[in-house]
């Protein structure tokens, strides 16, 4: 493990509550892009260094009604800066909350706070303020940058919490006060705050699929050598791309997708007035030229219909994470648009994708090889690897791991060094890794292990069916049951009819034990803000 070099954080408050050494993840440099310098500031490397990298005058973030160069973004973040040191005495290392939808300012705000040696602590527009006071209990943030739509729910939350002792409104130009008037009497120059690579640079919260959302911590180097992995070497983006998507920056497979990747390339980033359906992302796909789309899978399969039938203009790369990408799903959005789905999966704790393969990499049903930088195994509950086609837990480590803010599940996340993401596995013979389900969605009935997602896969198959979800059910006789949530299309009745037609249709599709025994008909599932299934919300339900 490298020496730290000296720190220019000020505010020790994440640094102190950082998980003991022992617990901490390993972390390997070992390729040559991955030897970073011992101090940089990660802004001033994307964002300053742009000119010098012949992108100064190339757009970097468009909307509706604005682009800006990468020359006129980095003179905006210096406005900020100026105003977040100079009003409100922000120090290195204090954690500065953002809540908003994606946007221009949203980035903006993002970009300013880590160039000044804070911590970003993004928030999902979502979220009420009971979790928002949660995220305010768990991190101390003094300041908060609220778009002046969702002000109401954090006014809510901090109420009884002192700490936080000011709130400015962006996306709000013509208010005295807020962060764009501000910014505006500012001049545009602002020298980065000299961080050590190992200073924190955000506080990124886990999206609650399990549960209470964990505060996963990643410094300037995480994010600089994310940018080193997955996008160098599979996603491949360049400086002519325009970026779409649907997750939130707050969401670190947004932040990345839609920010940080785009900027590591000299690419530009579209960013709509109000939040995206299936058919307007597509519409804005061909409005805009898009050439990298970010999605979740549930989305990619609602969106198909609208490919099919206006096209996807010059969209070259499909880019699916946040959840398990059905084969299903893959083929519907490749059989709408003609383009091969990139398929990759990641973590909040990792930052971003470790596990994926393109064009012609990839193999049906497989996730992906492992990403240069990383190493990926499958091993069994003493953390020994399996034999290859066989089920088991996936285990990580590459330059990026998981370091918890003050969380006693640091130790289930990382043993022996090895980040464990809680995912059961298939490799095979060739390398390249099969997801089966979380590893506490396994589903073991009567003996057997079932993958709850191959179900999924096998009922979305069916035509009647539009989304579902499959849990084990507890059951005296077998254990579990294989039980399933089922979102019916338009026109199909859910009766006794239906549970029999698409029992009987997994059985044909795959192993007939794994069929599920109950059938629940619903009117939606339960999903987080960035898409992903809450199967325990299922479970609870069961």
């Amino acid at each position: 493990m490298r020496a730290p070099t000296a720190s220019a954080q000020v505010d020790r408050f994440v640094h102190d509550r950082l998980p003991p050494r022992e617990q901490w993840p390993q972390l390997h440099y070992e390729l040559p892009e991955l030897q970073l310098p011992p101090s940089f500031n990660l802004v001033a490397e994307l964002l300053d260094r742009a000119p010098e990298r012949g992108w100064g005058a190339r757009p970097m973030l468009r909307s509706p009604r604005l682009t800006l160069t990468y020359a006129q973004a980095r003179e905006q973040v210096d406005r900020i800066c100026r105003v977040l040191v100079d009003d409100f005495g922000l120090m290195p290392g204090n954690r500065v909350l953002l809540r908003g939808g994606n946007s221009i300012a949203m980035a903006l705000a993002w970009l300013a706070v880590v160039k000044t040696g804070g911590v970003a602590v993004a928030t999902m527009p979502l979220l009420r303020a009971r979790e928002l006071g949660d995220i305010i209990d768990k991190a101390q943030p003094t300041l908060a940058l609220c778009d002046d739509r969702l002000g109401e729910e954090l006014e809510l939350a901090r109420r009884d919490r002192p700490v936080l002792r000011e709130v400015v409104r962006f996306n709000a130009p013509g208010v005295a006060g807020s962060l764009e008037s501000r910014a505006a009497q500012r001049s545009g120059e602002f020298t980065a705050c000299p961080t050590s690579a190992d200073d924190i640079s955000m506080l990124a919260f886990t999206s609650g699929t399990t549960g209470k959302p964990k505060a996963a911590v990643h410094t300037h180097r995480d994010v600089l050598a994310a940018c080193e992995a997955w996008p160098r070497h599979v996603l491949r983006a360049t400086p002519d791309d325009i970026v779409v998507g649907s997750p939130p920056l707050a969401f670190t497979f947004g932040l990345g997708g839609l920010l940080v990747f785009p900027m590591w390339a000299g690419a530009s980033v579209y960013f709509p007035d109000a939040p995206y359906t299936p058919e307007s992302l597509v519409r804005t796909i061909n409005e805009v030229g898009a050439t990298i789309c970010y999605t979740a899978p549930t989305f990619y399969r609602q969106a198909a219909p609208f490919a099919r039938e206006l096209g996807v203009g010059r969209l070259r790369i499909s880019v699916s994470a946040g959840e398990g990408l059905p084969d299903a799903t893959r083929q519907l959005w490749k059989e709408a648009s003609g383009i091969e789905m990139l398929d990759g999966i990641g973590a909040t704790e990792m930052f971003h994708i470790f596990i994926s393969s393109a064009g012609d990499q990839v193999r049906r049903g497989a996730v992906g090889k492992v990403v240069p930088g990383y190493t990926a195994r499958v091993v069994d509950d003493e953390g020994k690897e399996v034999p290859r086609g066989t089920v088991g837990k996936l285990a990580v480590v590459g330059p990026t791991g998981c370091k918890y803010l003050e969380e006693p599940r640091q130790a289930d996340y990382v043993r022996d060094g090895w980040n464990y993401p809680g995912d059961a596995f298939v490799q095979d013979a060739d390398g390249y890794f099969f997801y089966q389900a979380r590893a506490d969605d396994m589903i073991i009935t009567a003996g057997y292990n079932v993958g709850g997602p191959e179900v999924e896969d096998a009922l979305l198959k069916h035509p009647a069916v539009a989304e579902c979800g499959v849990i084990g059910k507890p059951d005296d006789d077998r254990g579990m049951i294989v039980k399933a949530f089922c979102v019916l299309k338009a026109g199909h009745a859910g009766d006794a009819a239906m549970v029999k037609a698409l029992q009987d249709h997994v059985k044909a599709t795959i192993a007939p034990f794994k069929y599920p025994r109950e059938i629940e008909f619903v009117a939606a599932l339960p999903r987080t803000e960035t898409g992903k299934l809450q199967r325990f919300k299922l479970r609870q339900q069961a």
